[in-house]
């Protein structure tokens, strides 16, 4: 029999945290009668007319691998999409690559560019895996926080504060999983003038670029001067409504591209064939159904925070994404504390802000990719529990 003691696993692994959106969600399907704001998943299911594609696809037989980029015709569309919706031109043969979800493409990304101990600055709060994956790469996650006072937005100002000779790339995800937050051209001009000024990259985390509310979504690879310096990710997961499909893609300058396509032809060869089939369709004509989302989407973030308001959880309003980011301070918890709290007397799963990062600390994570009445329901229960804090101090 194998030992299982701890000398096999390499001290970096047995050094990296599990999940704290994982736990939660794990502790709250565990239980009836739950509802969960924990996972960011679209409660829509994907198009018919897209799934049927993929059906099709299955039925004439197309079930070998593809290459190792993606289907040609697939990158062709998303070079067509990226220049119609945001204005950046990609050559589908030579900078575009069909990866196995978003996280998938960030993970090659930074086992491409990284030597060990090169820096990437990671703005928080931010998605778990973030700093993680650079770990695994071999570099050193430098996290910098974007506030609350500044509607959790990061300034170039802090940038040039963290960094150092070692800087290789910035970590930027707009709109923001958790906060919401969406940079608007302006603000995103700024940091591309710091990323030109000291020749670093941007790693752009654009997956919820199709989940923008208030004004138009601009691309980092848009801004002028950037785009030979943008490792552009997205996917398909939360716009399109496809995250069981695994299916995001990278646009990269082509000697990036080049090299991160060595890695992925090692690491997983290709995408699901049947789901880049499906794919195909999402661009050609599934625009109309991720029009009629975002107004769903829209009109419950305007409930939701405007609930969280008038019960007296600060939240500011999200340009974008899927989520709210509510202020716990005022009830004297850690987020910790509040969620474990809230899921045990009202049922109702949140993610403490803290899984995030340092700066999200006393906020909770809300994901209002829920039903309308799921959501009227647990924004009762989460009221009623904030009422019986107040009454037991």
């Amino acid at each position: 029999m194998i030992s299982t003691r701890n000398s096999y696993v390499s001290k970096m692994v047995n050094d990296l945290q599990p999940s704290g959106i994982r736990k939660f969600f794990d502790l709250a399907a565990s239980m009836e009668g739950v509802i969960s704001l924990g996972v960011g998943e679209p409660d829509f299911v994907t198009p018919w007319h897209v799934r049927e594609e993929a059906i099709r696809s299955l039925e004439l037989g197309y079930t070998a691998y593809t290459p190792n980029a993606g289907l040609l015709e697939l990158r062709q569309e998303i070079a067509h999409y990226m220049n119609q919706q945001f204005g950046v031109r990609y050559d589908a043969h030579n900078e575009v690559i069909v990866t196995v979800g978003a996280s998938s493409a960030i993970d090659i990304a930074m086992r491409t560019i990284l030597d060990p101990g090169e820096e990437v600055i990671v703005v928080e709060p931010c998605f778990v895996s973030y700093v993680p994956m650079v770990t695994l790469a071999g570099g050193k996650a430098v996290t910098v926080q974007a506030l609350k006072e500044n509607d959790f937005k990061i300034t170039a100002e802090q940038l040039e504060d963290v960094t150092t000779p070692r800087t290789k790339a910035i970590m930027l995800c707009s709109p923001n999983n958790p906060t919401g937050t969406m940079l608007n051209k302006t603000e995103l001009q700024a940091i591309a003038q710091y990323a030109i000024k000291h020749d670093v990259l941007v790693i752009a985390d654009e997956i919820y670029a199709e989940l923008a509310y208030d004004e138009e979504y601009t691309s980092m690879a848009a801004i002028e001067g950037m785009q030979e310096r943008t490792i552009l990710v997205s996917g398909f997961s939360k716009g399109f409504a496809m995250t069981g499909w695994r299916l995001g893609f990278v646009c990269a300058p082509e000697p990036i591209a080049e090299a991160m396509l060595k890695i992925f032809q090692y690491q997983l060869m290709c995408a699901s064939t049947m789901s880049q089939y499906a794919a195909i369709e999402a661009l050609r004509n599934g625009r109309p159904e991720v029009d009629e989302m975002v107004k769903s989407y829209r009109r419950r973030r305007n409930f939701i925070v405007q609930s969280f308001n008038d019960m007296g959880l600060t939240c500011h309003n999200p340009g974008g994404a899927f989520y709210a980011f509510p202020s716990i301070t005022s009830t004297g918890l850690t987020s910790q504390q509040f969620a474990e709290q809230l899921l045990q007397q009202e049922k109702v799963a949140v993610v403490p802000g803290d899984v995030f990062g340092a700066s999200g600390e006393g906020h909770i994570r809300c994901s209002y990719a829920a039903s309308f009445e799921q959501l009227q329901e647990s924004l009762k229960r989460i009221a009623r529990f904030v009422e019986s804090l107040k009454k037991s101090v």
